[in-house]
């Protein structure tokens, strides 16, 4: 099985109005660990897209409008994406999505690849995400008096990597080191 581990950054919450402006992922053999392929890329928005900007998101992620005009139209990155895919034959049957927050990435993601074209092409609708994998992990640990409850703990991404030693996420925040970063939070919860 090869896991697709994604993030995005956006510039706002809301997936009715705000969009991506930068998409990261990393196809990994979860078997072995191997990297396989990575992907990122920013996303241009339109002027009316960037004016609807919520400022906090902006804050956490560093994007100004000069710097996401140097990326790529919604359409193109739409076909890479599909190049990607296509060539690395991703299937549901072989492919998996690991996000932070794959109700977040996964309303992002179909703003620019639709839900209806990713089923045409088969590609995985199972997208997983690492605060549950933390959960049940720790909730067996907790059980059995090795750790503490996981919500003593946290579930963000920063405080499951706390709860392992590691640093924090890179900040201002970047789809391909918040990609790394899930990556390294999702070997120490699995090992």
């Amino acid at each position: 099985m090869i896991g697709i581990f994604l993030d995005t950054e956006t510039n706002g919450l809301n997936f009715q109005r705000h969009h991506i402006i930068e998409i990261a992922y990393k196809m990994v053999d979860l078997t072995t660990d191997t990297p396989i392929y990575e992907y990122s890329t920013l996303i241009k928005p339109s002027i009316e897209e960037w004016e609807e900007s919520d400022r906090e998101s902006l804050n956490i992620n560093g994007f100004t409008w000069e710097e996401t005009q140097k990326g790529h139209s919604r359409a193109s990155v739409a076909k890479e994406i599909q190049a990607s895919f296509t060539e690395h034959r991703v299937t549901r049957d072989k492919y998996i999505f690991i996000c932070q927050n794959p109700s977040f990435d996964r309303a992002f993601f179909s703003k620019v690849i639709s839900s209806d074209i990713q089923e045409s092409l088969n590609w995985p609708y199972h997208w997983l995400d690492l605060a549950s994998m933390f959960f049940a992990k720790t909730m067996i640990d907790a059980k059995s008096q090795k750790a503490p409850y996981p919500w003593e703990s946290g579930l963000s991404k920063n405080k499951i990597a706390k709860y392992y030693n590691l640093p924090e996420e890179q900040h201002p925040h970047r789809a391909l080191n918040g990609v790394n970063h899930l990556i390294k939070c999702y070997n120490s919860v699995i090992n």
